[in-house]
């Protein structure tokens, strides 16, 4: 009947239709809260930090090693050496910067321990976009990506690393002295050596 709030169907007109809506969720704590969960023994917020900044963690040492395989256990080692050492860290830098110190160094010590035939080619080369360039031009991009493998692969392991972080992760030079354990003016040396030694090794294809 008109006037009494029903839409003829029996049903109220008032009332809104479908389900009601999700509660929102919870925000994730933050790096500092599971940092401090994390030392005093929660595996959980642990794996949280690992899956936050596992990739990024491994982007950076597939690109300073040039080789999946071995950045893969490089970032597995360094998160085993990082609970190991959580009671050593105390929040004074942000967690991601205390892991890029850990990974970084990590991929030091391997790529100091390799024999000069280490491979070299397998920094991973970008997929050509579809729309841009001929066969021809895909060609020559994957040949000059296999010299900036060599050239990388030429650089002492702490310019690689510097290189690596400033040019590909655009960390601070702070921030690399720390991560690579060196001043910051040895840091800015090793970069200009870096790209010098990559201008070079590069200039064909200029």
């Amino acid at each position: 009947m008109p006037g009494n709030g029903s839409d003829g169907n029996g049903s109220d007109a008032t009332e809104p239709s479908g389900h009601a809506p999700d509660p929102p969720r919870a925000a994730e704590p933050d790096d500092s809260v599971l940092a401090v969960r994390a030392r005093e023994g929660d595996e959980d917020a642990f794996e949280a930090l690992v899956r936050r900044h596992g990739p990024l963690l491994l982007n950076l040492a597939t690109r300073v090693l040039g080789d999946r395989a071995e950045a893969e256990d490089a970032v597995q080692d360094a998160f085993v050496s990082a609970w190991r050492r959580l009671p050593e860290y105390r929040g004074d830098a942000a967690f991601r910067t205390w892991m890029y110190r850990i990974v970084t160094n990590r991929c030091l010590n391997v790529l100091r321990a390799r024999r000069p035939a280490a491979r070299l080619d397998a920094v991973p080369e970008p997929a050509a976009p579809e729309h841009e360039g001929s066969p021809v031009r895909v060609a020559e991009a994957h040949e000059a990506m296999r010299d900036l493998a060599v050239a990388l692969g030429d650089l002492s392991p702490e310019q690689r690393a510097c290189w690596v972080l400033r040019e590909l992760h655009s960390q601070s030079y702070e921030e690399i002295a720390e991560a690579v354990g060196i001043s910051q003016q040895a840091v800015r040396g090793r970069i200009f050596r870096a790209r010098r030694a990559l201008t070079e090794a590069m200039g064909a294809w200029r």
